[in-house]
């Protein structure tokens, strides 16, 4: 099994860059996993305490579980995802997703190359590096129409969480790259290079 992580900024462009791989790979040889699935779970908060948390810090997420789940995969058993509902800060209590053990394994998200432990599990290591005013232009459209912010709250929670974590924790990770791809899915160049790659490890894995 190969897995692949896929890490950036809001809005760079890592969830296009992973489905345009997925696209020329096949979907039927690519598990694919989102780390936003794993924020972490506050059921004992109320919604206004939820709303304060930085979900933009590396502990927002449940990493250990992702590690966890990862590990299955290795082993050829399926592991089951939780499901986040951001308009609730709160994962769906019944609802999973199941992630199938395939030749590839490709992971996307904010602190896939931040967290040490989730690192070490990665056999290539991606970075979609995309300038800063792009970012955020995809960040507020994603947020309005997609989870129902107002442009209020996302200017306070991109100057208070979204832009110091990206220089804290999200910049500094791009140093464990071992591909990085500027402007994300637009750069096919890029793309194809990250799709061939991985055919390589398929058509050696299969002995061709």
């Amino acid at each position: 099994m190969l897995i692949i992580g896929i890490a950036g900024g809001t809005g760079s462009g890592k969830t296009t860059v992973a489905r345009s791989v997925i696209e020329r790979l096949g979907s039927d040889k690519v598990t694919f996993i989102s780390q936003d699935n794993y924020y972490k779970d506050n059921p004992e908060l109320s919604f206004a305490e939820r709303e304060k948390i930085n979900y933009d810090h590396p502990f927002a997420f449940e990493n250990d579980l992702l590690v966890r789940h990862l590990e299955q995969l290795r082993s050829g058993r399926p592991a089951y995802a939780p499901v986040y509902d951001f308009s609730r800060h709160a994962r769906y209590a019944d609802r999973t997703v199941e992630l199938k053990p395939n030749k590839i394994v490709i992971i996307e998200g904010l602190h896939v190359l931040s967290d040490e432990s989730l690192r070490a599990m990665l056999d290539i290591k991606v970075f979609v590096d995309t300038d800063p005013d792009v970012r955020i232009l995809r960040r507020v459209l994603r947020d309005i129409q997609e989870r129902g912010r107002t442009i209020q709250s996302i200017h306070d929670q991109y100057l208070s969480s979204v832009k110091p974590m990206h220089e804290a924790f999200i910049e500094p990770s791009k140093k464990y790259a071992d591909v990085i791809i500027p402007e994300g899915g637009h750069n096919e160049v890029g793309v194809q290079l990250l799709t061939i790659l991985t055919e390589t490890y398929l058509t050696a894995d299969s002995g061709a």
